[in-house]
């Protein structure tokens, strides 16, 4: 098996839609939850993706085996004003980390996530979040994400 890697391209994104909507079903399943009825993730994610790739505040690598992409990470950059551990203020919010079942535990996961973490080093990020699925803990674990208790959401 020869894995390769990539950066995302607008021709990649019908797949990568699709992708994304299957890891959050697995993970809404994984947690026990019952998967939304009637939300349009297909129009909001091309939308997401169009915009955010061409402001450059978004990046993907991608995993292929031959044809088939087999993985995917994603990384959005973000501003808010420094603070002592974030001098830059800039800040990358790491999302769409998903391997496909029959590819786990080759490492394709870790060479994606080390992808996109050097291009938030490189946009000048001095810090990257992660809302963990329960699947992806051990992986970010062992590469050195910390756990911060003070992480929390409102949702509208």
């Amino acid at each position: 098996m020869g894995i390769v890697y990539r950066k995302l391209s607008e021709k990649d994104l019908g797949t990568i839609i699709e992708m994304r909507i299957d890891q959050l079903t697995e993970e809404y399943k994984a947690e026990g939850r019952a998967v939304p009825e009637g939300v349009d993730l297909k129009t909001s994610l091309m939308d997401f993706y169009t915009r955010n790739m061409a402001a450059g505040t978004y990046v993907s690598w991608l995993a292929l085996d031959g044809d088939k992409i087999v993985g995917t990470s994603g990384m959005s950059f973000a501003e808010k004003p420094p603070y002592f551990t974030c001098p830059t203020g800039r800040l990358g919010i790491l999302s769409s980390m998903y391997t496909d079942p029959d590819y786990r535990r080759m490492g394709i996961a870790t060479q994606l996530l080390d992808r996109v973490v050097n291009e938030a080093k490189e946009y000048g990020c001095g810090t990257i979040y992660i809302t963990a699925s329960n699947m992806g803990v051990k992986l970010y674990e062992a590469y050195g994400f910390k756990h911060n208790g003070n992480f929390m959401q409102l949702n509208f």
